[in-house]
């Protein structure tokens, strides 16, 4: 590995503001990682080497490169958000293949606080599913390559991983960013409804979908959602106890949680009432009816950002998906499951500051060109994966994927943190003492 690429952002940062390193310097040693271990890995559908060389050397002569929070950072961004001069692909075939004219309001904030964008990660078609493949190339876990990185974020969580980029901008709408981030070792926060600008797709899925980080350290984690969100970066605030609820349960009837990740819940859980925490099983009261409630918002939201597009070139998964979304699209609009959901669980939260669960109820499925196989294959594959993270895409309240042990063979394992709305950075202290409780390697060794 190289003196700069695999470094964190913070440490990047700090180097080119104190003049250590050259903008250029810091990307050529950066895309020369992606140049020699994509191939393995699939995290990006299209690399900007000269361009973003180009905004390296433009950004050297910034008159406020000194005080820059995320000086010549390279950063990834998910092929749904665009990207100024670059296509928009959403991973499919029947998006229109010109140049987006302007920045998405969180790229131009990363720009604007000296990040350097190197290119535009893999996502499944129209970021609808938890495997990141597509007719443009199959998102692989770095730490173990017969596996999908996970989705619909995957290409970025690859890249972090892999070490070729220290951030990643990405987005979850039912765990896009917290899936790929528990099956690569990563911290992903999904922030809060508002919290962060949104504007993916037609009406973020209903206003479920958020943008956040992937990042490797919690401090990196904490400084992009800082620039994101436009907000000063705020240092952590100290040992505040919090009480904390445990749940090993799955959200989905007939869906159970393995082992190993049932095991990384109880033993955060543990560190954290060593830490002082008020720490208890508690499992929230997850209506019958969620199951059934997600697939409705999660098909709809894909009727809805496929409506424009040619049906013979979107991939069939993603055909039968959207003609399954149609008939729920005018009930999902009215947002009242979401409300009820909402009232359902707010008392959990009056009692509790922060839940604690499993990210995954498995590890990821194999890497493979899912977008080839049947609609229900992909279903049930999504469902018993990852049934963790939908519910607080439905109630719109922050939360995040930490790395957390190992699963046998040594690939990471993860838990979540989930809490009321405006809890970010309570989740990210909590996050960030888990951390320093037990520590990850934060990335994979391709080398």
């Amino acid at each position: 590995m190289s003196s700069w690429a695999g470094r964190t952002a913070t440490e990047i940062a700090a180097a080119v503001r104190e003049k250590r390193i050259t903008p250029r310097e810091v990307v050529a040693e950066h895309l020369a990682r992606i140049e020699r271990l994509d191939a393995r890995v699939g995290a990006f559908r299209l690399v900007r080497s000269e361009a973003a060389l180009a905004e390296a050397d433009a950004l050297a002569a910034h008159p406020d490169l000194a005080v820059l929070p995320l000086a010549g950072v390279p950063v990834a961004v998910k092929d749904n958000l665009p990207v100024r001069g670059e296509s928009c692909r959403q991973g499919s075939a029947a998006t229109p293949d010109s140049a987006a004219e302007e920045d998405h309001v969180t790229v131009a904030r990363l720009r604007a606080a000296g990040a350097v964008v190197v290119g535009l990660t893999n996502v499944p078609e129209l970021c609808v599913f938890g495997t990141s493949d597509s007719v443009y190339g199959i998102a692989r876990n770095p730490w173990d390559t017969s596996r999908t990185a996970g989705g619909s974020s995957g290409g970025g969580a690859a890249a972090v991983a892999a070490g070729m980029v220290p951030l990643a901008l990405g987005n979850d709408g039912m765990g896009s960013l917290r899936i790929p981030a528990a099956n690569c070792g990563l911290v992903g926060l999904k922030p809060g409804h508002g919290t962060v600008p949104a504007g993916i797709g037609h009406g973020d899925w209903f206003g479920m979908s958020e943008n956040g980080p992937l990042a490797t350290t919690v401090a990196d984690a904490r400084l992009m959602l800082a620039v994101l969100a436009d907000t000063e970066a705020v240092r952590p605030s100290g040992n505040l106890l919090r009480k904390v609820a445990v749940s090993v349960r799955s959200p989905l009837a007939g869906v159970t949680v393995g082992r190993p990740y049932a095991t990384a819940a109880r033993e955060a859980a543990a560190l954290l009432a060593g830490a002082g925490h008020q720490v208890r099983p508690a499992d929230p009261p997850y209506p019958l009816w969620l199951g059934t409630t997600t697939l409705a918002h999660w098909t709809a939201g894909t009727a809805v950002d496929a409506a424009d597009l040619d049906p013979r070139r979107l991939s069939r998964r993603t055909r039968v998906h959207a003609a399954v979304g149609r008939r729920f699209v005018a009930g999902v609009r009215t947002g009242a499951r979401r409300e009820q959901l909402r009232a359902r669980l707010t008392p959990f939260f009056e009692e509790h500051d922060v839940l604690l669960t499993p990210a995954l109820a498995r590890r990821g499925p194999a890497a493979a060109a899912w977008h080839e196989r049947g609609w229900l294959r992909n279903l049930l594959a999504n469902t018993n994966y990852s049934p963790l993270t939908p519910p607080w895409n439905l109630t719109g309240w922050p939360a995040m994927a930490v790395p957390f042990g190992a699963l046998p063979g040594g690939a990471p394992c993860a838990v979540q943190l989930v809490g009321r709305p405006g809890c970010e950075l309570e989740l990210l202290e909590l996050a960030g003492q888990l951390e320093e409780l037990r520590p990850w390697r934060r990335t994979a060794p391709l080398d």
